[in-house]
Parts: C-alpha cells; structure tokens; sequence
C-alpha cells in the first residue's frame, strides 16, 4: 500500500512514479479525501483542546460552587455536551473517510523502482545473464509426451474428478514431485532458512495484506461458506505470519521457506499451455520469503535470487536472469528478477521462478514495523519461488531426455529420487 501522506502532500509526484507501469492513473480523487480528512484530523484535535480547557473550568466551577446546579455550571456542561456530541460526529465521519480511503489506495499498484528498464510489456525485459548450455536437437518431446510414454501423470483421467487444468501424478510422477519438494527444502533449510507448512485456506484479510485484494479476485477460489480463499501462493499466509507485529531490528533478517499447494484460476491465460505441466489450477511450489531491515533490502533482492539460481544450477538445468521492466512488474512488486529455465521443445525459455522486492508495500498493508533509530518504520518484504515444482518437472523431463525414451535424473537429485533414470514402463 502507497503512503497516504505522500498521495495527499504530492500526488503530481505519486502519478509520474505509477506512470511507469504503462497507464495513467488519476490519484486526486484519492488526495482530495485525504485533504478532507486531515482538516477533520485537525478540527477533532482543536475540538479535544477545547473540550479539556472547558472540562478544567467545570471542575474549577465546581471546587468554588456550593450549588452543583448553578446556572453557570450547567451552562458549561451544556456546552461541553456539546463538544462532545460534535468531537463524536467528526470522528464517524473521519471513520467513513478512513474506510473509503483505505479501499481507494489499496487498489494502487506499488512504485516501479528507479532501477527498473522502463518499459510497456514483456518484450522490454532485459536479459541479465545465461547459465548452462541450453539442449537445441530436432524432434525433441515435450514434457507432456514425456510424461504420457513413461505414465507420469494422467490430465484427462483427472477430468473426472475435478475439471480440466488440473492433473494427478502417477507412479515416478509422484515419487519425482515429492523428491523435488525435499530436495528444495534441504537446499533452502541448510542456507538458513526456517521452513514453514502454513494452512492452504487463507482469509481476505490475509490476501489483501500481500496484494492479491481487491484486484486479484476474479483469479482466485473462494469458499462459498467462508471467510476462506484457496491460497495462491504462500507469499500470503508467510505475509501474514507476522501480521500487526513490531519485529525486534535484532532478528532481521527473517528468511522462511515453505512448501504449499498453490490454487489459481488464471483468469488471464486465454488458453494458453493447456497441456503439460506449466500453467495448471493446482501446483505445488517451494517459496522463499524475506523479512529485511529497509537499508538492506537491496542486497536481500540479489540473495533472494542467488538462492534460487541455486535450485536449478545444482539439477544443471540452463536458465537465464532477467530484469522484468516497469510495465510487466507484478502488483506489488517494486522490482522483480525472473530466473526463466529453458525448454528444449519450444526453444526458449519459461519463468520458473519470479524474485520481488516489495519495499515496504505489503508491510504497510499487514502493518508489520521494527525499530530504528528508536522509531516504529515498516519493515521491507521480498520473496520469490524456490522454485515451481511442476515447471521444474517439466524442465528435467526435457532436458533430460534419452534416444531409448528414458529420463536423466540430475545427480544432485539422485538420492532423493532413488534412482539415476526414469525408464519406459
């Protein structure tokens, strides 16, 4: 969430700052609220002044009075009646203003940040660096090919049970998707991360705490019966752990790593990857979640995504590093890192994991402060997925693909899968 102070002193400024994202954005109505508060903000306190000055003449009044009935004295608590009744007015009035403020700016995106390639889309990303030497041959199988030969998983079946983009995983298939999820555990637990398993329905509050609401909400599920949405990622529940808290300056750096099921519509896809195991309504992920002091969230955005390069180099899976620009940036995304693994099938790359620094736009949504320089100041958030669990199957699947039909498993993987190929059933 943007500062409200900032909108209201120089929203000329908060509307360049967002312009970047590629559209225009009008926050005066917004700054004209804001107005409108502070001067309530002001006739309350001038109100409050006058009513302990009067408050003070009435117990004087009453100290020198042997008629607690005198007509001066009920003169003054009429009036003091009065500046209460009026203080009482304003301040359902503010309460109002406050809600209606609140719902206005949470619908705002966060600032770009300078460092950001300005750009309109996803064509403007640049490209930081290559890993690895991407598998270019003719007549390669995609994953799903891959997956149906060796009988990994099963979509079409799967309609029978729920409806289509989802999958179940079969045999090796699922024996492959859990070796994954402790192999990332291991890796992130013994770089000094604490793992967490958070609950898979999370409430509205929680979701508007890491942005996902009000904007997102058409790409969620929802219970019919509850204040509980499926989660879509465990960056909520992780932003929320530490909802309403001042953390001690101490503790900071917070690093956590979760594994969680992830529920998504993908309202915006149209059709794309329908097949396979990219762009599905349920997936698995391991997520890395930072907690940072504000001056040392910079460093923490190129840590967060050195922990996640380490996921693909150890598996040898080639990706690149890409600066996303300020036009495809995420909601609440400062400035974000997409490590993108390769894909011999189609020739190119696939985001596998997207690496945010948040400043502190989801801690002044969940209210999550620390100390400094003996000050409450919002804390700055940052996480990134450590990785897709499902896009990172089907990246092994091509690219370790066998002339016989079998699968390579990379060596680091090996003692988790039990065995060093995955062969035709």
């Amino acid at each position: 969430m943007l500062d409200q102070k900032l909108i209201r002193e120089n929203p000329t400024s908060v509307e360049k700052s967002l312009s970047l994202r590629g559209k225009d954005f009008n926050v005066f109505p917004i700054h004209k609220l804001t107005i409108e508060k502070k001067a309530i903000d002001i006739e309350i306190s001038n109100l409050q002044s006058e009513s302990k000055k009067l408050s003070k003449l009435i117990g004087l009044e009453i100290g020198k009075s042997l008629n607690n009935n005198s007509a001066e004295l009920n003169n003054l608590k009429k009036e003091g009646n009065e500046y209460r009744m009026k203080i009482s007015e304003l301040e359902e009035k503010k309460r109002k203003l406050d809600n209606q403020i609140h719902k206005e700016i949470s619908s705002l995106p966060n600032f770009p940040s300078k460092d950001a390639p300005t750009g309109k889309d996803e064509s403007d990303n640049v490209q930081i660096k290559t890993w690895g030497d991407p598998l270019k041959k003719d007549h390669l199988k995609s994953h799903w090919e891959i997956g149906e030969s060796l009988n990994l998983f099963d979509s079409s079946k799967t309609t029978k049970i729920s409806k289509s983009r989802f999958i179940t995983l079969i045999g090796n298939g699922a024996k492959l998707e859990r070796a994954l999820i402790n192999f990332m555990l291991d890796i992130h637990s013994n770089n000094g991360y604490l793992e967490l398993m958070p609950p898979a329905l999370v409430n509205s509050e929680s979701l508007q705490g890491s942005g996902q609401l009000p904007k997102f909400s058409n790409e969620s599920f929802k219970c019919s019966n509850d204040d509980l949405w499926l989660s879509p990622t465990a960056e909520v529940p992780i932003t929320a752990f530490n909802k309403n808290e001042i953390i001690d300056p101490s503790l900071l750096p917070i690093k956590y790593v979760a594994y969680s099921p992830c529920f998504r519509r993908e309202a915006g896809s149209y059709g794309r990857d329908t097949r396979g195991l990219i762009r599905l309504h349920q997936f698995n992920k391991v997520e890395l979640y930072w907690f940072s002091n504000p001056s040392k969230s910079l460093e923490a955005h190129k840590s967060i995504t050195s922990d996640a390069e380490s996921i693909l180099k150890k598996l040898n899976l080639p990706f690149r590093l890409v600066d996303i620009c300020t036009g495809d940036l995420g909601f609440s995304s400062s400035r974000t890192f997409d490590l993108e693994v390769w894909l011999p099938s189609s020739k190119s790359y696939r985001e596998i994991s997207s690496c945010s620094n948040c400043l502190d736009f989801q801690a002044r949504r969940s209210s999550i402060r620390t100390k400094i320089d003996k000050k409450n100041q919002y804390i700055h958030t940052l996480n990134g997925s450590g990785l897709a669990i499902g896009r990172t199957m089907a990246a092994i699947l091509e690219n370790g693909q066998q002339s016989d039909g079998s699968v390579k498993i990379p060596d680091a993987l090996v003692p988790y899968f039990g065995s060093n190929f995955i062969k035709t059933p």
